[in-house]
């Protein structure tokens, strides 16, 4: 039985703009299933939580991979901080990089097969590990909200 008297209230007190409101309660809901995440990740993956959004980022992109400025560009990294990240997904073995042609600075990155069979064998733990993680952090406004953009999360039965 699921206590959400602790929840963030999406009506607020008024003395946020709706808007950040909204964004606040985001973020938090945010910093609920990242908690979750991470211990998942690491058993599953054995990857940092940052290594981890990395290759999730690489796994929604095209196959032959994306450039390490548009990856740092979406995840709002520095280009040093993601030049190590990429290097130790690359010891691992579920990276690749090589240089873009025509462009001498461009350097571009893929998932190897092992990445995305590793992806695909923790999906399903991963994705259920979000869905607890938002159920027991939101309401039940909150969730409704939300099933809008995770139609999957609809599905489940809202927490009493």
């Amino acid at each position: 039985m699921a206590d959400h008297s602790d929840c963030p209230s999406a009506a607020g007190d008024g003395l946020l703009p709706a808007e950040l409101h909204a964004w606040m309660l985001m973020l938090a809901a945010t910093g609920a299933v990242e908690q979750e995440l991470r211990g998942v990740v690491k058993e599953r993956l054995d990857v940092s939580h940052d290594e981890f959004l990395v290759l999730c980022l690489l796994a929604t992109g095209p196959r032959e991979g994306q450039r390490m400025t548009r990856i740092a560009e979406l995840l709002g990294r520095p280009k040093t901080r993601l030049t190590y990240q990429i290097a130790c997904l690359q010891h691992a073995g579920l990276v690749t990089r090589k240089s873009v042609c025509g462009d001498k600075r461009g350097v571009e990155v893929a998932l190897t097969e092992k990445a995305r069979n590793l992806i695909a064998d923790a999906s399903g733990t991963l994705a259920e590990t979000v869905k607890a993680a938002l159920a027991r952090f939101m309401g039940p406004d909150q969730r409704e909200a939300l099933c809008a953009l995770m139609p999957d999360l609809a599905g489940e039965a809202t927490p009493e």
